[in-house]
Formats: structure tokens, sequence, C-alpha cells
């Protein structure tokens, strides 16, 4: 798939709204991804100036870090903007919705590069917090204002501080992972 026809995804997901925060910030990681996939670093350099400003001005104006080292999946929405701050080891998979105030980030210091990998159709709510190697299985959905410490199973709902699940699904992570690595 080209750049162009993942943008237009990401916008149609952003009910066609060119004009949204949550799609520019979207866009200019899309765009940041796709120039470090030209080698020779001369010709990467114009590109990589106009992806910083594009950075720049989506942390500082629209208040949405979203560093191009992210795996960003298809058609992740970014519901508001302000204070939305991703890990930039950070996995995100398709059909995502991150509202405002979320933190993806590490949660020890002695290990900046553990962050979370959320799975397919995640939904998170505003202000919630995942922090950590943290696992969300498919479908999860993570309450408002929530503190993520542990991985949660697929279609779970968690709430509070440290965040409980409140509705639980029958699979969990770890037969998730046995399923997709073929270890049954």
């Amino acid at each position: 798939m080209s750049l162009f026809e993942i943008i237009r995804e990401d916008w149609i997901a952003h009910g066609r709204d060119w004009t949204k925060p949550g799609f520019r910030t979207v866009a200019a990681h899309r765009f940041g991804v796709w120039r470090m996939s030209i080698k020779p670093k001369i010709l990467r350099a114009p590109f990589s100036v106009l992806y910083g400003f594009l950075y720049r001005r989506c942390r500082n104006v629209y208040g949405i870090e979203l560093p191009y080292t992210v795996v960003l999946g298809r058609r992740v929405v970014f519901e508001h903007q302000g204070g939305i701050v991703i890990h930039g080891f950070s996995q995100i998979g398709d059909d995502c919705v991150i509202r405002q105030g979320v933190t993806l980030g590490n949660r020890h210091l002695d290990k900046p590069l553990d962050a979370p990998t959320l799975g397919e159709g995640v939904n998170i709510g505003a202000g919630a917090a995942v922090m950590g190697k943290v696992l969300v299985g498919d479908g999860a959905a993570i309450g408002a204002n929530a503190v993520v410490l542990d991985d949660v199973n697929s279609g779970d709902t968690v709430v509070g501080i440290p965040a409980k699940s409140v509705y639980k699904k029958k699979s969990n992570v770890k037969e998730t992972l046995k399923a997709v690595d073929g270890n049954s």
C-alpha cells in the first residue's frame, strides 16, 4: 500500500476531516516512517527537516507526541487533541481509538525501552496511562483515568488505579499469543 493510500484510509477513519489534529499527527507520523525508506541519507535530509518541523508542530500545537519509531497500525484514531504522549517503542494495532491525555510510556527508569503493545481495536479512555511492557489484548477497553500496569486480556474492560478488570471475556492474552505463535 502506498503512503497516499494509507493516509487516505486514516483520513476516512478521522471522519474525512483533514483539519483534525489527530489526522494531521497520524499523517506526519506516516510521512516520518516513509522518509526513512529513502536510503541515501543525503536525499533523505530535506525530508527529515520537513518531518522534524511537522513532528514539533503536532507536539507543540496539538499536544500529541507520536514519534516515527512507533509501530502504528491502520485506521488508528486520536479522538481529541491534548496531552497525548506515546513512547517511541510502543506498538499500536489496527482500529485503535486513543483519547486526550493518554500516556503510553515506560514504568521503570532502568528499563527505558519497555513500552506498551496494544492489540487491534483497543479503546482507551481520556487520561488513561498504560505503563511498562504491557500487552493489551484485541478489543480491550481501558476506562478514563485508569492506570494499567499489567497485561489486559482480549475483550476485557479495565478501570481504576491500578486498573482492574470489570468485564472479562473468555480468552486471555497467553491463549492469544499461543494461537498467534502456533504453540497450542
